[in-house]
């Protein structure tokens, strides 16, 4: 098994050009998890993904969608209706990234669960150190 040592310098000397860092670089800002999240269900029209991303500007769905596009995650279809309805769906790359998704959205469902046990256990030993101590 690798040190964190080993890791950081493998980090330090492959810089930006690891292909697990670009990827993750790729998908992991705030916007992006979002909404390929919201498009794993299949295609939606650009005004359904900007109500449902919620909490971001008109600005900042552009700019993701356009970035997953340019990436190869996401399709853009443009249909000839007055006015044009533009529909985003997933490319098969951004379709494997869904099992990725999910094993994290497991990995943070059990850290949370553990983390929040961690606290409360912390929190109990911190009242009863300080009850001690008076």
């Amino acid at each position: 098994m690798e040190t964190s040592r080993s890791i950081t310098q493998k980090i330090e000397n492959e810089g930006t050009m690891c292909p697990s860092f670009q990827a993750l670089d790729m998908v992991m800002d705030k916007w992006t998890p979002k909404v390929l999240f919201l498009l794993q269900d299949g295609p939606m029209h650009y005004m359904q993904l900007k109500r449902q991303v919620g909490g971001s500007t008109q600005k900042m769905v552009t700019q993701t969608l356009r970035k997953l596009e340019k990436e190869g995650l996401v399709t853009r279809t443009v249909y000839p209706t007055s006015p044009p309805t533009v529909e985003y769906a997933l490319t098969p790359l951004g379709e494997m990234l869904q099992s990725a998704f999910q094993e994290l959205l497991q990995w943070a469902r059990i850290y949370t669960a553990q983390f929040q046990s961690m606290r409360e256990n912390d929190s109990e030993a911190n009242k009863e150190e300080d009850f001690h101590k008076n």
